[in-house]
């Protein structure tokens, strides 16, 4: 198949765009209320394309698909009218523009993206749900949608790992779990030491491996800290035996070694990735330690929030300010 082109749409598009609106719109069920898509015109359309911009998508010159952007609401993107020519369905056009969007929507610093979907439109809703959008509010029969974006930033030494661990503790709140995953000496257990200092929990924090969880108390009347090291547990159902379920609720937990292991414990949860990226420059090159220490190297942390609760919460603008 000949590559879609995805063009960032200016109001000189809006033709070709409200075409494709009505197209698309118009071969849908019959809603009531029904939507209001079928009347933009070409004017209401460009007015959008002037003041937030949209994406229209071309094949040999063919437009194919197009959606409008919406910046109403502070550090989201909103993707409206996301529309497919109905005789062009199936080709991965509207995949390529949630793709362009969110690319968008981290070029313009936002923390994530909303959009509407009518329950009465069950594929519509599986189609956001398996690009891991959630709903967060429902009027009628109108159902919002949110995904919060990933984020990745370098870590150049152990105490601005402590730092950035530190300034999520902030967003933080019990029920909430954490899933490290690393190399050993990627600074699995430095990071969990500034969550903690974050939080102001009774340390002090070290590698909980041979105990394999160990709790740690708030001293500021908040949640307490679970820190477990699952490097040494099979599956999932040594998980389980742990009774970190009894927990979960009223703590925040840290699972290291956790990928693939520890996401059962709740329908909501952040990837915490780190990952070794070699030397900064000047420095010696360093060995990784075995107790969780950073050493020398610089790193790059990814967070990946997955679920409803990290839906809305800032994470881009408050871990990379």
């Amino acid at each position: 198949m000949t590559a879609l082109n995805v063009i960032d749409a200016g109001p000189e598009h809006a033709p070709q765009i409200v075409d494709i609106i009505h197209r698309s719109f118009g071969a849908r069920p019959t809603l009531d209320p029904p939507s209001t898509a079928l009347d933009e015109t070409a004017d209401s359309v460009a007015e959008v394309l002037r003041t937030s911009g949209g994406i229209l998508v071309e094949r040999r010159g063919l437009p194919m698909g197009a959606m409008l952007f919406d910046e109403t609401r502070p550090g989201l993107l909103g993707l409206r009218r996301v529309s497919v020519d109905p005789d062009l369905q199936d080709r991965g056009v509207a995949s390529a523009m949630v793709g362009v969007a969110e690319d968008t929507a981290e070029e313009r610093g936002k923390d994530g993206i909303w959009l509407h979907v009518r329950e009465e439109l069950p594929e519509t809703v599986k189609f956001w749900s398996r690009r891991y959008y959630h709903p967060v509010n429902q009027n009628g029969s109108t159902i919002e949608f949110g995904k919060t974006l990933w984020l990745s930033r370098e870590i150049p030494t152990a105490d601005t790992m402590k730092s950035f661990a530190g300034t999520l503790s902030k967003l933080l709140r019990a029920g909430d779990l954490l899933v490290l995953s690393g190399d050993l000496g990627a600074g699995k257990t430095t990071f969990t030491q500034g969550l903690g200092a974050g939080l102001g929990v009774r340390g002090p924090i070290t590698s909980p491996t041979f105990v394999i969880a160990r709790t740690h108390p708030s001293l500021v009347d908040g949640a307490p800290l679970v820190h477990v090291d699952a490097y040494r547990l099979g599956d999932a159902a040594e998980i389980d035996d742990l009774d970190l379920d009894a927990t979960t609720d009223d703590a925040v937990t840290v699972v290291e070694w956790g990928e693939g292991l520890a996401e059962q414990l709740s329908d909501s949860w952040l990837h915490i990735r780190i990952e070794v990226r070699g030397a900064r420059p000047g420095d010696p090159l360093g060995t990784p330690h075995d107790d969780g220490e950073v050493g020398d190297e610089a790193r790059v942390v990814t967070v990946k929030p997955h679920g409803p609760r990290w839906v809305g919460v800032p994470l881009r603008s408050t871990l990379l300010s």
